[in-house]
């Protein structure tokens, strides 16, 4: 009897509905899904206006170095957390730096002509090329053994709807900006069953209750914990989305310039969502690359829970020298580095379904930026700070490039995935490979 002929018997023998399909037959107990390779995975995670050296960047280079308050937060992960100083941005052509670091920041490769008038130089387009972590998903789709649902999955937290060069990371192609989901109901729909409105949750949710208890009696005491955790979980998960819809969840798009928005005071509840949320869809295995994009590059969210009343682009452009702004700027990155680490956690208190460790020991977070620094505006040493083991870079060290091509770490991404590729997005910064000292 074939391997889909007994899914087939199997589905329709216990009646499952579509909603519970991708998750249960992934349980390593019913030997549907493919447990023999290593799962690894991949997300990229970005919050705009570049960082304040001082207070970012550690001062020694290898094992022994300090955090400093911006990534303080990492503490608990140091000897999993790899930071990389010195990687810069050098694609230039059309477009200003705040355009070019969102477009090539993972494309690599430079900005279309077009009509879109940057703060300065010339107006230009979408990217050119696909990103990254489009171009390691098309990798993994190709192959049977590590295909899944979705292949990538795009999270947001407050990413405006309109579409332009400072909003969109991720290129399905060139000219093909993907725009990422940045309301957590939409993304559950997206998850769990296309539903036409709120109403019908509460039916899919009872419903994949019902399937999810169905499954428990024919699967192993692990698995039987996995499916009590995932119903748990989308409970969970229905009570906040309630929650969050009466108070009006999401935001409009304001006719403002670029990067001006109303109150943000909901980021911090969608991003702990989101983040929920993709951790339940790597231990169903929906996809192994995820993106999480905060506002957008020149995104003014005022974090008011954090004391700070200021636009964070308006602040990024203040001289190093006000004091005052500065500690505001640590705070936010701060800030983002608290859901950079609530990531990380989560994921190392989760098995990893059928494998051995937790779903950290498979993954490798990237966070990163599309300036170096707000005032400035350099391209030079843009952000990227790596927290997890799913690459099997080797970890718990600060290193200090002398103004290496990030496309080069765009290649180290995509080898480390088993993807090897010689060059990616414009060939000539991509140097001899991926960049040394990663393994």
């Amino acid at each position: 009897m074939s391997h889909s002929r007994t899914r087939r018997e199997f589905i329709r023998d216990l009646g499952l509905g579509a909603a519970a399909l991708p998750f249960v037959l992934n349980l390593p107990s019913l030997g549907f899904a493919n447990q023999t390779a290593r799962k690894q995975r991949l997300v990229i995670m970005f919050s705009p206006n570049g960082v304040v050296p001082s207070t970012f960047w550690p001062d020694a280079a290898g094992e022994e170095f300090t955090l400093k308050e911006s990534l303080s937060p990492l503490t608990p992960l140091q000897e999993r957390t790899l930071i990389l100083h010195g990687v810069c941005d050098k694609v230039r052509g059309d477009g200003d730096n705040h355009m070019r670091g969102m477009g090539c920041l993972l494309t690599g490769i430079e900005l279309y002509p077009g009509n879109i008038q940057g703060g300065s130089d010339t107006p230009a387009g979408w990217a050119s090329g696909l990103s990254i972590d489009q171009e390691i998903k098309e990798f993994l789709q190709r192959d049977a053994q590590t295909r899944t649902r979705f292949g990538s999955l795009e999270f947001g937290v407050l990413v405006p709807d309109r579409a332009d060069t400072w909003t969109r990371m991720v290129y399905a192609g060139p000219n093909k900006p993907l725009a990422p989901v940045d309301d957590p109901y939409q993304m559950f729909n997206k998850l769990y069953g296309r539903l036409k409105d709120q109403e019908s949750l509460k039916s899919i949710l009872d419903g994949l209750q019902d399937d999810l208890r169905k499954v428990g009696s024919v699967v192993s005491p692990e698995d039987r914990q996995l499916i009590d955790e995932h119903a748990t979980f989308v409970r969970e998960m229905e009570q906040e989305l309630k929650q969050s819809s009466r108070e009006e969840i999401g935001h409009a798009v304001p006719e403002l310039e670029p990067g001006v928005k109303e109150e943000d005071v909901n980021i911090p509840r969608i991003s702990k969502m989101q983040i929920d949320l993709m951790v339940k869809s790597f231990a169903a295995d929906f996809s192994r690359v995820a993106t999480l994009q905060f506002t957008n590059s020149v995104g003014g969210a005022r974090m008011r829970w954090l004391g700070v009343d200021e636009g964070h682009h308006e602040l990024s452009h203040h001289p190093d020298s006000d004091t005052k702004t500065q500690e505001k700027l640590t705070k936010i990155n701060k800030w983002y580095c608290e859901q950079l680490f609530y990531l990380a956690k989560r994921l190392a208190e989760t098995p990893e379904p059928g494998g051995s460790g937790s779903l950290l020991d498979n993954t490798l977070i990237v966070w990163t930026n599309e300036l170096g620094k707000g005032n400035s505006h350099t391209l030079d040493n843009i952000p990227f700070v790596l927290v997890g083991n799913g690459l099997d870079f080797r970890m718990g060290r600060s290193l200090k490039y002398n103004k290496e091509p990030h496309n080069r770490l765009l290649l180290s991404l995509a080898h480390a995935m088993g993807h090897r590729i010689d060059k990616f997005g414009n060939p000539n910064f991509c140097g001899k490979g991926p960049l040394h000292d990663l393994t």
